[in-house]
């Protein structure tokens, strides 16, 4: 369940572009104008794996919480033998509320918790908001990253997709709590990544992608792969944009596979 601090539009961010890659430019975003964001202490479950491996950290959608990914968590640290982390988002589950909502912050809040959990670098793994918010990570911190697994999203702004509405018609099946604007979780949904970055992300990262999902299309996948230059890009068929959900065996066997 999402859970908004403050009842407002989200309005622009204002940060520096010297060094952005034009795909994160121009985005949307709330909290302070002109503030460096600040680290929330963020819910989460860490399930106990061999500490010498890097860790799995696994971040939900819009909307969503760490309990989305209970079942593929708890198997993920059986099949890997792996640390598995998730974690509530700001503003989500059992995290803080922030009027800052932006990718940037939510980024910031991980920075601070992988290393107090002794998770960096981790295998960073997001689903949808959550693949932003991990893109942002592994370019801003690439240190943090040490490899990168984006389900169902890519660098670009999803409302420029010709079947948008497709989305839209997920989004507005999902459980928002009355008080939330849906014009505030659209423009969310639809944020751009917004942080001032390194060129690229160079270390593995693999984008999965839904069969059945029309987010990401391969007019994007130069720019996924100028930002991303060793990223794959994979298809699982019969899976809409809950990849995860829809082909649990399929998504766990992919990571698995990934990973070696």
């Amino acid at each position: 369940m999402l859970r908004w601090a403050v009842h407002r539009a989200l309005r622009p961010c204002r940060l520096s572009s010297s060094r952005m890659p034009e795909a994160l430019r121009n985005s949307s975003g709330g909290g302070r104008e002109d503030a460096e964001p600040r680290p929330l202490p963020l819910s989460y479950k860490l399930l106990d794996g061999e500490a010498s491996l890097p860790g799995i950290v696994l971040l939900h959608g819009l909307f969503g919480s760490k309990a989305n990914f209970n079942s593929i968590a708890k198997a993920l640290a059986q099949r890997t033998g792996r640390r598995v982390l998730t974690v509530d988002a700001r503003n989500h589950g059992d995290s803080p509320h922030s009027p800052d909502m932006s990718y940037e912050a939510m980024a910031q809040d991980l920075q601070a918790l992988l290393p107090q959990l002794d998770l960096a670098p981790c295998v960073l793994i997001g689903h949808s908001m959550g693949g932003k918010t991990a893109m942002v990570l592994s370019l801003q911190r690439p240190e943090l990253v040490e490899r990168l697994i984006v389900v169902d999203i890519s660098p670009m702004p999803q409302s420029s997709l010709p079947r948008f509405s497709s989305y839209v018609a997920a989004m507005k099946a999902m459980d928002i709590p009355d008080e939330l604007p849906r014009s505030s979780a659209w423009k969310l949904a639809d944020e751009q990544l917004s942080l001032v970055v390194q060129e690229s992300y160079s270390g593995p990262t693999l984008f999965l992608i839904g069969g059945d999902s029309a987010l990401v299309q391969p007019s994007h996948h130069p720019e996924m792969r100028r930002l991303f230059p060793q990223a794959q890009i994979q298809t699982v068929p019969n899976a809409g944009h809950l990849v995860h959900a829809d082909r649990p065996q399929d998504f766990m066997d992919t990571v698995q596979g990934f990973l070696t």
